[in-house]
């Protein structure tokens, strides 16, 4: 089986509000890149993220850092996290495979909507995966500016 692939269907199925971002989303924009974690844009509001924490606990996923998942769902919580803690994202950790990784956004980079109009509607594993689009994710990046990140960029550029 495919890491992800049940994720992929079930996050479709269950029409949560995603975006697929990081060194999956360069994959995505058929440029190779080695990568393990998944990062997801989800639209923070409150029932698409409790739909979200749903689904990952019935896959088996649980959060890395000693909280309720639940949690995720609360914007003050969320807001407590990035400003106590220096949170980006909240991992969640497979529990009987610790190699994947899903790292979800606890802040929307821009309005989930403008970005979710510029998106990659991509057809794999028998779904429908929505990816952020191009310039968003050159972006994305470029804000992050790590190595791996400027060389991403360099290479979504090239890629017409």
């Amino acid at each position: 089986m495919i890491p992800y692939q049940t994720l992929f269907t079930q996050l479709q199925q269950r029409h949560i509000e995603y975006l697929v971002a990081g060194g999956f989303a360069v994959n995505f924009h058929q440029i190779q890149r080695a990568t393990v974690d998944l990062d997801l844009i989800i639209h923070l509001e409150r029932s698409n993220v409790l739909e979200f924490v749903r689904l990952m606990n019935e896959l088996g996923y649980v959060p890395r850092i000693p909280v309720k998942a639940e949690e995720l769902a609360e914007p003050d919580k969320r807001a407590s996290w990035i400003a106590d803690k220096g949170l980006m994202v909240f991992s969640f950790v497979h529990s009987k495979s610790s190699y994947e990784t899903v790292d979800v956004f606890v802040q929307e980079p821009k309005p989930f909507a403008e970005l979710y109009q510029r998106r990659l509607a991509l057809k794999a594993f028998g779904s429908v995966i929505d990816v952020l689009g191009k310039s968003d994710l050159i972006e994305m990046k470029r804000l992050a500016g790590r190595d791996k990140d400027i060389f991403d960029i360099q290479q979504l550029e090239k890629k017409k």
